[in-house]
């Protein structure tokens, strides 16, 4: 940041006051590539961002901010609490450098019980809603949902299967042989029978489970008493299994039915936040985050980002505890009611239980922030060991990983993964279907240039300055010397001359362990077999296989999947399925006239000309 480049900034602000508008919104500032550097809400956009033209009361991040500001943007909205919400959904949408990011937010499973067949099914659900029925959740985790998935089939027993399993079965499948399922497949259960386990499993994910205790209770005393033991047996392991998972709610006596607990805590500078997750009086599994966030960020600042962003895409519960009071938190409130369509409520608990069980929150926050740093240091270690191995000046920021996969050439991919201080960057991985119709089948190194060839050009022309943080400090090749030869030649070609670059080919018998490293003007070289550089480069290598593998898999099945009839214009999957339906087979398809393709429903006398023209000719 130069003085010059901090007045241009002021003067940029400056000149967007003049049309800025007064009413509550939203405004970002760009960069001279149209970047978003920074996303933000107000009462009122015009008297808001005057703050931004007075250099001395900001902090040396904002004046950084400022003079990379060349153009802003408004959008105004019809009250605060819906600027708060646009801001939380532009931030995760731009990622702006200069906001408090909540990374990691990916969507929760939920438990879906659906009730749009007549034998209603349970099974675990992740994405948008599109079946009628009850979504449960949210989970902390998928092993949460499967743990609760698992419990709920010894107790209730309602199917898990597929419709089109359940209505082609002729016997009972694994999971009613070991009591996991009624059977509503071959008439096992009658109707009125599995309609009250429906009605018994609503209640237990409702919280409603004192009355299914004593019903099953009393049901094995019935049958006890009338020497029916086996059925006896039947609702002893119901009851065990409901009262196991009702004793491992250690947390939830203190709890209401439905609450959210957000807990935050600070360690060297690094904000991490745990979220425990109550519905329906149980403890459904909490998470850690870590947002990114400059370091003279207050801590109840990086919490109220993290709130309006985490609810950004997740319902909020009735009741939100919070371990710290936060900024604007009746206006979040007022925003998160306002979305819900219901009163949701933000409050720091100060006594009771509920502050017990929030300093229970506080200290796992603060324990995750702990290995959190100690990972990181762990993985500063290393960085600063692969400078020293590869003669580099300072830790390598960012370090990109290639390999290519195919099958003799077939289904050519070229995956690229990426990896730096935070660890594997998966939202940078990037796969290249090789497109070059030049290459001999099976040409490693062929594959190898133009993958080079490509992301490079983009990058140059991107991010030719280097500003926005896509370049990478190390490139690693799997393979020798003569993929290493393939990179260098694509890179001298381009003007790329200061990025390190090494190949790591298999050691004999391709042993783990005996690699080689292959740099340009250098001899080739091994390390030790316990150096931990070793296997942090082995780990890399291995993760960017694993990815070309995955996309190079995923590909092939795609092909697979492809019919011939794809190619007949006209013909999409309706009309696909049914002349499938009528001759029974692709191939029939090929060998009919034109009379009989036009005897199927939906195929017009030119469609069927012109599927007999596209096969015959």
């Amino acid at each position: 940041m130069t003085e010059a480049s901090l007045e241009n900034g002021i003067a940029t602000i400056k000149a967007h006051i003049k049309t800025a508008p007064t009413a509550p919104g939203v405004y970002r500032m760009l960069s001279k590539h149209g970047d978003v550097l920074y996303v933000g809400k107000a009462k009122s956009i015009k008297k808001r961002i005057v703050a931004y033209t007075q250099p001395n009361r900001l902090s040396v991040r904002l004046m950084r901010m400022v003079a990379a500001t060349t153009s802003m943007v408004f959008v105004t909205t019809r009250t605060e609490a819906e600027a708060l919400l646009l801001e939380a959904s532009l931030i995760k949408r731009f990622k702006p450098p200069f906001n408090v990011l909540l990374k990691d937010d990916k969507s929760f499973p939920y438990i879906l019980l659906r009730e749009d067949h007549e034998w209603a099914q349970i099974s675990k659900h992740r994405g948008a809603r599109r079946h009628k029925g009850q979504y449960y959740g949210p989970f902390a985790s998928a092993s949460a949902v499967n743990r609760t998935l698992n419990t709920l089939q010894k107790v209730f027993q309602l199917r898990s299967c597929t419709d089109n399993t359940l209505e082609t079965r002729t016997r009972a499948c694994l999971l009613y042989q070991i009591k996991r399922c009624s059977g509503p497949c071959v008439g096992h259960v009658s109707k009125s029978e599995y309609n009250d386990m429906v009605a018994e499993t609503r209640a237990f994910l409702e919280g409603r489970t004192s009355g299914i205790q004593k019903k099953f209770a009393t049901a094995m005393q019935e049958a006890s008493d009338d020497l029916e033991f086996e059925i006896a047996a039947i609702f002893r392991d119901r009851l065990n299994a409901l009262t196991h998972i009702q004793s491992h709610q250690t947390m939830v006596n203190a709890m209401v039915d439905e609450a959210d607990i957000i807990a935050a805590a600070e360690v060297g500078g690094q904000v991490g936040i745990q979220v425990f997750f109550f519905r329906a009086g149980q403890n459904w599994g909490h998470r850690a985050y870590f947002p990114k966030h400059d370091k003279s960020d207050g801590i109840e600042d990086v919490l109220m980002a993290f709130i309006s962003q985490f609810y950004d895409n997740k319902p909020a519960p009735r009741l939100v505890l919070l371990s710290h009071a936060v900024p604007d938190q009746a206006l979040l409130s007022a925003a998160l009611s306002e979305r819900m369509d219901r009163k949701v409520t933000l409050t720091v608990p100060e006594r009771g239980k509920k502050a017990d069980v929030m300093r229970e929150a506080i200290r796992n926050a603060k324990e995750a922030v702990e290995r959190k740093l100690a990972e990181s240091a762990s993985q500063t270690k290393l960085l600063e060991g692969v400078a020293q191995l590869f003669d580099m000046a300072e830790p390598p920021k960012r370090i990109e990983v290639y390999d290519n996969s195919h099958i003799q050439g077939t289904n050519a991919v070229g995956g690229m993964i990426v990896a730096g201080p935070d660890g594997m960057m998966k939202n940078a991985y990037r796969k290249f279907n090789i497109k070059s119709e030049d290459l001999t089948p099976g040409d490693d190194f062929g594959m190898m240039r133009e993958v080079m060839e490509r992301r490079f050009k983009r990058l140059i022309k991107e991010d030719a300055d280097k500003e926005r943080g896509h370049w990478p400090d190390v490139l690693l090749i799997d393979g020798g010397k003569g993929q290493l030869s393939s990179v260098m030649e694509i890179l001298h070609d381009l003007g790329v001359n200061d990025v390190t670059v090494v190949a790591i080919s298999k050691g004999p018998d391709r042993h783990a362990g005996r690699e080689q490293f292959h740099m340009p003007d250098r001899e080739s070289f091994m390390l030790p077999l316990t150096d931990p550089v070793l296997y942090y480069l082995q780990r890399l290598r291995d993760e960017a296989h694993r990815f070309a593998i995955g996309s190079h898999r995923a590909k092939r099945a795609g092909d697979i999947k492809k019919s011939p009839l794809d190619g007949v214009p006209g013909i999409g999957p309706k009309r696909k399925k049914a002349l499938l339906h009528h001759f029974g087979s692709v191939k029939a398809i090929t060998g009919a006239d034109v009379r009989d393709l036009e005897g199927v429903e939906g195929i017009s006398r030119a469609m069927a000309q012109q599927i007999y023209d596209h096969f015959q000719s």
